[in-house]
This record gives C-alpha cells, structure tokens and sequence, in this order.
C-alpha cells in the first residue's frame, strides 16, 4: 500500500460522540444482525442500529468511550479488536466507518483480524477515502474539551487502494457508495477467517 507518513487529522471529541446521522443511518439499513462495530467510540452507530430493529453490540479501548455508550444505552466491551472478540468467527456484519479502518496504522493487518470476527461470507462495512486522496499511515489525536488528547497509530485508507488491500486481506469488494461526501465499501470475506 502506498501512503504518506503523516500526523493525521485530530479527532474531535464533540464530532466522535454525536448522534448517528442521515447519511450514517442510510449505509446502515439492511445489515445483517448481529451487527459488531469495531472501534465503536460512544455506541452512536451501535445504538442506532439497535433503534432500527438490529441487534448490534460494540468494542472500544478506550475508557472515555465506555462511560458515553453506557449513558447512551449502547451494548459495548471494552476490548481491542486484536484482543479474542466474543462471538469470535460468528459475526454476520462488522462496521468500520468514522476513520475505524485505521485501527493499528495497519489497514491489511486490520482487515485480517476482522475476517477472523465475521463468520463465513461475513460482511466488513468500511468508510473510505474518497477518489484521488492519498492512503496515510501516522498518529491520530483524540482530544477532549478540557485539553487532554491521547495519541494512537492510525490510518486512512484510500479507494483507489481499497482494491489491492481488500484482495491482501482476503475480502472482495461487493459494492461501494458515495453518499454527501463519504464513501463506504462493503466487503464480503472470501472464505473462513
């Protein structure tokens, strides 16, 4: 995968724990339940899923993001995707969207763990980079309102990449969209993981 090396973008606390919206509840309709959301952050996606009919559940590291799913009624743990999943191998569908793909710094080692999550043919729903913008492998800065930030190895991956680490992951691409300014790729795990 070619990338720049970069400190990426600061993710902003207020942007991290807002309420899903039209656009994130729209790539969302038609999962396949159990729905996992790696680095589900406050439980936003994962609590509208739930307000949808579908059963979902999240996991994140982080204690700030345990605290905010919990107020919100959100079903999380707090575990790494790296870390043994519960359900591990059995999960229809696996969302990676607000920047989640950059989970590690590593899309490919990524992907990889996820394949081992979803179940046989599982689902990998992933936010991308839109056409002609470079993939990046960096830091990223999670900051809170009172000035505190932690840093973590993150990465952005590119559409014009996705194929090529998709085919490396062992994923094909079923389908992508663009929707306002995001795009999304749904991925469909070649075989067991």
């Amino acid at each position: 995968m070619a990338h720049d090396h970069a400190t990426l973008d600061v993710l902003e606390l207020h942007e991290w724990a807002r309420p899903a919206d039209h656009i994130e509840r729209a790539v969302l309709r038609g999962l396949v339940g159990p729905v996992l959301e790696v680095g589900c952050g406050p439980g936003r996606l994962v609590a509208a899923l739930a307000e949808s009919g579908t059963p979902a559940m999240g996991i994140d590291v982080a204690p700030l993001a345990v605290e905010l799913a919990a107020r919100r009624g959100a079903p999380m743990l707090t575990c790494s995707v790296f870390d043994r999943v519960p359900g591990e191998g059995r999960w229809p569908s696996v969302l990676l969207l607000d920047g989640s793909i950059g989970i590690g710094g590593d899309p490919v080692a990524l992907l990889r763990r996820v394949r081992a999550v979803l179940a046989p043919r599982g689902l990998a729903l992933v936010e991308v980079l839109g056409p002609g913008r470079a993939s990046q492998q960096g830091a990223a800065r999670l900051e809170a309102e009172a000035g505190s930030f932690t840093t973590i190895p993150w990465a952005r991956l590119g559409i014009d990449e996705l194929d090529a680490v998709a085919y490396e992951a062992g994923f094909e691409i079923e389908g992508v969209r663009q929707l306002g300014r995001r795009w999304f790729s749904w991925l469909r795990s070649d075989s067991v993981g």
